[in-house]
């Protein structure tokens, strides 16, 4: 179970902080409703985010936010500035991390809590899982990923992610 009340809320990046950056208080009834999200859906993890509500939490000092796509999408289609690269997956092949668990303890520890993010959502719920499966106890994955579900016509970025809600970002 979330362990809410053990926060710090202090903010790490006073650059991208918003100027209503939100009470403790707000920031609890964010991971409680993520938390109440993962027990509806028996997910594997702490729970999941909407991309606004995680930018709330990492702009705050409440999480980590990681991202966990590929160095190269990483790079060429943006990130959330600040936000520490640990490959889930890499390469053409999409090959799995084998020191993704090892990789994401030398940017989090097990008790903290982090939201990870990926393209659409998919990848970072396996992480997610597999990051609990390691130890880590308040892992969350970000609704929606970076950029959104395929459209009809092959595109990302029209129906959702966290370019599409006007978060910040920058690209290499």
């Amino acid at each position: 179970m979330l362990a809410t009340a053990q926060l710090d809320f202090a903010p790490i990046d006073t650059e991208y902080v918003p100027e209503d950056a939100p009470r403790a208080t707000d920031l609890h009834s964010i991971l409680a409703a993520a938390t109440a999200r993962a027990a509806r859906e028996n997910l594997p993890y702490a729970g999941t985010v909407p991309p606004h509500d995680a930018w709330v939490l990492a702009a705050a000092g409440a999480a980590i936010l990681i991202d966990v796509r590929t160095t190269e999408e990483y790079k060429y289609v943006g990130h959330v500035p600040g936000t520490p690269l640990v490959q889930w997956q890499f390469g053409p092949a999409l090959t799995k991390n084998p020191r993704f668990a090892r990789e994401l303890a030398g940017k989090a520890g097990k008790n903290e809590v982090i939201l990870l993010i990926c393209r659409s959502g998919k990848r970072s719920a396996a992480a997610a899982e597999a990051a609990t499966r390691a130890g880590f106890t308040r892992v969350f994955n970000v609704l929606e990923g970076f950029e959104g579900e395929l459209t009809a016509d092959g595109q990302r970025g029209a129906t959702g992610g966290w370019r599409y809600h006007g978060l910040p970002w920058i690209q290499d």
